[in-house]
């Protein structure tokens, strides 16, 4: 995601109008009414530890969390160990840069040890996989595999009944130093706590968004502003302004004499004129002046000044306060 993680966390970053972060709150609606929710975030050193904060105490004050600094990244599993003084009862681990589709209410009635939420994928080999026996029952997960022949991928989402049984098995992965290139991954605590009897179930997603890279993050904008994430679903011209849904456009940005879309997230205070912006996320304050853009992510204050909008649309990934001009 560099260059727009240079200055923010990841989960910060922006898609369909919003954080990656309110997205992923907004998964967490469905947990069944009456279970007592606490939030435990693990952050990483200097940006996570000073971003999430303060953006978590503006934006959501009613939830009740924790704060863990993972100072070294040494993986999943030593990140939940460093949490444990919150983490007792029921637990539903989600990574950060990952939204599914995915409804929890069902949690209030589970009756397995755990839950792996799951999806079929063309190619697994960057990610973990599950295998199954017949009745659907977790037997093994493995991180990272070599062949395609098992394309279950695990999405970055579990539920465990009992987090102290999860503790248990990532001190004995830790001591037993059972990791992969010095990461202790979620996965091999996961397959010690099935060798001692865990039954874990898969759940399968329809709907699986990555936004752990930038192509990644422009394909999830599209899915989303097509479901449900757009405020312009409707074909609209007036006073030099030309929409083609769907799209996101803040209140506050101001555009003249520019077609905007499809597939467009335009954030707040943006300042857009004589440009035509298509497949793309403009964080917030980012001026455009007679460019065209095309699967492009500029992040915030960052200024793209090109000749005219008629010329063939460039494909820009720019940080936070840059600057480019097309001479």
């Amino acid at each position: 995601m560099r260059p727009q993680t240079w200055s923010k966390p990841k989960p910060l970053v922006s898609v369909a109008g919003r954080t990656v972060l309110d997205h992923l709150l907004d998964m967490f609606k469905s947990i069944p009414a009456g279970m007592e929710v606490e939030y435990v975030f693990i952050v990483g050193p200097h940006l996570g530890e000073t971003h999430i904060p303060p953006y978590l105490k503006e934006h959501y004050p009613h939830l009740m969390v924790h704060y863990v600094l993972q100072s070294v990244m040494k993986g999943q599993s030593d990140a939940l160990l460093l949490a444990r003084e919150h983490l007792t009862g029921p637990l539903l681990i989600c990574f950060s840069d990952t939204l599914i589709g995915a409804d929890f209410s069902f949690l209030a009635d589970e009756k397995a040890d755990g839950v792996a939420w799951v999806k079929p994928v063309a190619d697994p080999r960057r990610f973990g996989v599950a295998e199954t026996d017949g009745e659907g029952w977790v037997t093994h997960l493995v991180e990272k595999p070599q062949s395609i022949e098992n394309n279950l991928v695990v999405v970055g989402c579990y539920y465990f009944k009992q987090a102290d049984k999860l503790l248990s098995a990532i001190e004995e992965q830790l001591r037993g130093g059972v990791s992969l290139k010095g990461e202790y991954f979620l996965t091999e605590t996961i397959n010690i706590m099935i060798e001692r009897g865990l039954k874990m179930r898969a759940q399968t997603v329809e709907v699986w968004l990555d936004t752990g890279t930038i192509e990644a993050t422009l394909e999830t904008n599209r899915y989303l502003l097509e479901h449900g994430k757009a405020n312009k679903t409707k074909n609209k011209k007036q006073r030099g302004l030309q929409i083609v849904p769907p799209v996101f456009i803040h209140t506050s940005a101001k555009i003249k004499n520019s077609v905007i879309g499809p597939y467009a997230s335009i954030g707040a205070d943006c300042i857009i004129t004589e440009a035509r912006v298509e497949d793309s996320i403009l964080e917030a304050g980012v001026t455009v002046e007679a460019a065209a853009l095309k699967g492009s992510f500029i992040g915030r204050q960052a200024r793209v000044r090109g000749r005219s909008a008629d010329d063939p649309p460039l494909t820009l990934n720019i940080g936070d306060n840059s600057s480019v001009t097309v001479l």
